[in-house]
């Protein structure tokens, strides 16, 4: 079995590269999701988080409200490293779990999309880094299309994460989404060809 690790910024195009690989028939293991997992209410992550940031954090539901952690440890490098401290070394059992059941069911590709792969220290999972790149004002255009986020938010998640050139430099693979869906597309094929011969 093949692990692609797949990272790259907010707005860089992960998710349109993982869905081409996933038409082409890779399986595709999203961390954020493996993320909303731990986070389930009364589960250890839950009490963790909650023990750091406090009940200002919970929805009336008791979910952890996302946007509100987010205003939290966006912009503030001390509470974000106290959250991946509390999250990554749960996520990345449950991730090496997953990977290791993929395995057993005979799969030939896993992608593993994964926001914080390279700062979470998560690369000894995958066998190659695939970093997905755009321009600050592609990324812009994006975020401004897809959140309510102002551009002021925007901007400070864009810098509060690892700059592009940084995780280029341990990446296997760099795909720059800055082109058009079919030029893109095509662009996955080939890679997706070179990984089928290899």
């Amino acid at each position: 079995m093949k692990v692609i690790g797949l990272t790259g910024g907010i707005g860089s195009g992960k998710s349109t590269v993982s869905q081409f690989l996933a038409e082409l028939g890779a399986v595709i293991l999203d961390a954020d999701k493996v993320g909303h997992e731990a986070f389930k209410p009364d589960t250890e992550i839950w009490r963790k988080v909650v023990a750091a940031f406090g009940r200002q954090i919970l929805a009336p539901d008791g979910n952890i409200d996302r946007q509100k952690l987010g205003e939290i440890v966006f912009g503030n490098p001390e509470s974000l490293s106290r959250l991946n401290q509390i999250m990554h070394p749960r996520m990345y059992d449950m991730v090496k779990a997953q990977l290791e059941e993929y395995r057993r069911q005979g799969m030939r590709v896993v992608v593993l999309e994964a926001p914080l792969l390279l700062e979470a220290g998560w690369t000894s999972l995958a066998d190659e880094v695939w970093v997905t790149t755009a321009s600050e004002s592609t990324v812009l255009k994006r975020l401004e299309e897809r959140t309510r986020l102002s551009q002021a938010e925007s901007l400070a998640r864009i810098r509060s994460q690892l700059p592009s050139e940084e995780r280029a430099r341990h990446a296997d693979v760099v795909i720059n989404t800055d082109c058009s869906l079919d030029e893109l597309k095509a662009k996955v094929k080939e890679l997706w060809q070179r990984l089928a011969l290899s």
